[in-house]
């Protein structure tokens, strides 16, 4: 999506630089909302997919395939939403896709057939599309373009609790009452927190745009930025890094609590295991933050790309091993909270800082596509041989294609070449 800066007006300034009580509490909010959402709709499901199956008698693949269409959905999505925020309607985005999200919870609750499940992912996409990160990271840097780096880290750090809060919250409702009214609790999470919070604290995105000259100037240097990226090697091998990086870690997102059913593992110790993935995001990301001016993102990024791969090694050789399991989650987690900020900055490091909004959208689009193939393709490839070995296996040998593109775009980044010839400071 486009959050290209706009010079802000004299009172847009003071607003930036002076921050106040109020402001700290809006962010605060919508960090918490940020949780909310994540964990009501994206982290529930592979808490609800079983118990939906057995009382259904629903297939792993068609349930899964549900699931892909609303990633698919919200792929697509993520564009004109982005253009909605930059046209000042962050507000009414987020604060309509909070109600979508609730909405399409309760018809999921209600469903005797697998159509209305499908319809429901649907909803559920262009909600994902208004309410998770992009479009929030989007109101923050129109709103706040002089700080929104230290208040997207603020929400990256709350909502990586997610699934500590939600996997244990979900377990618990299922439970005790059942899937279908866990989803009508999910869906009361939304309308109790989410919107309030998103009607209340976003305030008009809009700012000022520059003049028609510089305007023109702009377009036509991001235009010619973004030709150039569709020349570049590491463009295409940042590509293919992100979208086989989303691809197995959202495999193994939407299948890790049934595989870990498969296996045997101890609820307590299920539990655990997926409760520890959110600290682990949250400590990596604070980690990374603390020591970020002394280790290069090439670095980082290395250590993102290998602990994966690192991670799926133990995960298949885990069997019930609680120990196992949760240095499984740790590296895990830890991984996908640093690859958060890796996507972010990226582009800015490899690549070049000119049409910084449409190169990152060309490289978000197949890593979309990724996030919505991946669960059914897990689904299909267990239904072939009903255990989930195959799958694992091939989580594996994917992630090391991630991790080998990224190795190859940090050694054809034109910035990186020119760093290393000398040419950059």
């Amino acid at each position: 999506m486009s959050t290209a800066h706009r010079t802000p007006t004299p009172t847009t300034v003071k607003s930036s630089n002076t921050p106040d009580r109020s402001e700290s509490l809006a962010t605060w909010a919508l960090a918490l909302a940020q949780l909310v959402s994540w964990g009501s709709v994206y982290y529930s499901f592979s808490l609800l997919v079983v118990p939906m199956e057995q009382s259904m008698g629903w297939s792993r693949t068609a349930t899964n395939a549900a699931l892909s269409l609303g990633l698919l959905v919200s792929g697509f999505a993520a564009y004109p939403v982005g253009k909605w925020i930059d046209h000042g309607l962050g507000r009414r985005v987020m604060t309509i896709g909070s109600v979508v999200a609730a909405a399409m919870l309760l018809l999921w609750s209600t469903t005797s057939s697998l159509t209305v499940v499908f319809v429901a992912w649907i909803g559920l996409g262009l909600s994902m599309a208004a309410t998770f990160y992009d479009p929030l990271f989007a109101v923050l840097t129109h709103r706040y373009p002089q700080r929104y780096r230290a208040k997207i880290t603020l929400v990256t750090l709350v909502a990586g609790f997610a699934s500590t809060v939600f996997i244990p919250l979900t377990q618990y409702l299922v439970g005790a009452a059942g899937w279908r009214l866990a989803l009508v609790a999910l869906a009361a999470c939304n309308l109790a927190i989410c919107l309030p919070i998103h009607l209340v604290s976003i305030r008009s995105s809009r700012l000022d745009g520059p003049s028609a000259h510089a305007g023109a100037e702009r377009k036509a240097a991001n235009d010619a930025a973004t030709r150039r990226a569709l020349r570049t090697p590491a463009f295409w091998a940042l590509s293919v890094c992100f979208a086989t990086y989303y691809a197995t870690f959202t495999a193994l997102t939407f299948h890790l609590v049934p595989l870990m059913v498969e296996r045997g593992v101890a609820n307590t110790v299920l539990v655990i295991t997926m409760a520890l993935i959110g600290p682990a995001q949250v400590i990596a990301r604070a980690v990374w933050f603390m020591f970020d001016r002394k280790v290069t993102i090439t670095t980082v990024g290395f250590v993102v790309v290998t602990l994966f791969p690192v991670s799926t090694v133990i995960l298949i050789f885990a069997g019930k091993s609680a120990a196992l399991l949760w240095l499984f989650a740790l590296c895990y987690g830890a991984a996908n909270g640093m690859m958060t900020i890796l996507r972010g900055t990226i582009v800015q490091q490899f690549l070049w800082t000119e049409g910084y909004g449409a190169i990152s959208g060309m490289l978000s689009f197949p890593s979309n596509v990724a996030k919505g193939i991946a669960p059914i393709a897990a689904a299909s490839i267990w239904g072939v041989t009903r255990s989930y070995p195959a799958v694992e296996w091939t989580v594996l040998l994917v992630s090391l294609v991630s991790a080998i593109c990224f190795f190859v775009a940090a050694r054809t980044s034109p910035a990186q070449i020119r760093q290393a010839s000398g040419q950059l400071p």
